[in-house]
């Protein structure tokens, strides 16, 4: 057991039958890995969505007005268990802050999903309720069955610890307190619209992809100077897929390493978690620790 545990909300557990939400508040989506993906997930529960999700308007996955209908109503459906992205991509700025949040917060469920849908995972923290920063409908259409069975077993199981061990240390030390995080970009964004609220004591999680490295140092120096790092303890670094230099040739790694060494906080790498091909599941509001030993760091988390 971890010693100090989160005060988080955390949904209740998902079991085979419950009611899930199925959702597309970015981007469009590949229909057919749409129609495995939600063929997977009823074979287990019972799944809602709706048909029009499948009419993109160009880098959107419908109308603002659809997107925000459809995702009020998931959060605020009292016998929803989960809510869960088909994908991301872009869209979740102009909606996420519309559904009423304080009826999430008495009726908590699960929402899923990373990338754009870190933009929810904000708006849960606030609310004070544990969200799973995991793989999407459309990715788990793909069939790989070590991702599904993840996934089955982190929204099922969520109060089981999980410890990832020889991660890449960047700054030493050790640290305790709740998990937050998620896509560097899309907290950029929600600091920018003032929905962006760092738990005290937090161990914030970060991953992007495609973002050349001064674009990385960007972000996270206007958080820094504007004080939304004040309250982290330590930082654990995901994936930075496709993150290539420029024609300067500095990296994300030496971006990463200068551009947070001066937290003075423990910073370790390698999480399996992000846009590559290992996405891991994790839930962001539990507890985790962070430690060094050496060259090797490790997590542990727990909701």
């Amino acid at each position: 057991m971890l010693s100090t545990l989160s005060s988080m909300l955390r949904p209740p557990a998902l079991k085979p039958g419950d009611r899930i939400a199925v959702i597309a508040p970015s981007g469009p989506f590949e229909p057919a890995l749409g129609w495995r993906g939600l063929g997977w997930l009823a074979s287990r529960y019972r799944v809602e969505f709706s048909r029009a999700m499948f009419r993109s308007e160009g880098y959107l996955a419908g109308s603002r007005q659809r997107r925000a209908t459809e995702l009020a109503r998931a959060i605020e459906e009292p016998e929803v268990r989960a809510v869960i992205a088909m994908r991301g991509g872009y869209g979740l700025h102009h909606i996420a802050h519309l559904p009423d949040w304080s009826v999430f917060a008495r009726h908590p469920k699960w929402i899923v999903g990373f990338s754009d849908v870190t933009a929810l995972h904000v708006e849960a923290t606030r609310a004070g309720v544990m969200s799973l920063h995991a793989p999407m409908v459309a990715l788990l259409g793909r069939g790989c069955h070590a991702d599904r069975s993840r996934w089955v077993r982190a929204i099922e199981e969520p109060c089981e610890q999980r410890c990832w061990s020889e991660l890449e240390v960047i700054h030493e030390g050790s640290a305790r307190g709740t998990l937050f995080g998620g896509n560097l970009t899309v907290l950029h964004a929600c600091a920018a619209s003032g929905r962006l609220r760092v738990p005290d004591q937090a161990i914030l999680l970060l991953e992007d992809v495609t973002e050349r490295p001064y674009r990385l140092d960007r972000m996270l120096t206007t958080l820094m100077v504007g004080g939304h790092l004040e309250r982290v303890r330590g930082v654990v670094l995901g994936e930075f897929t496709d993150c290539h230099p420029g024609a300067d040739g500095v990296g994300a790694e030496r971006v990463l390493r200068e551009v947070l060494a001066p937290l003075g906080v423990p910073v370790v790498a390698g999480l399996p978690v992000g846009h590559g091909l290992r996405n891991e599941p994790i839930v962001i509001g539990a507890s985790a620790a962070v430690q060094t030993n050496g060259a090797c760091g490790a997590l542990r988390v727990e909701a």
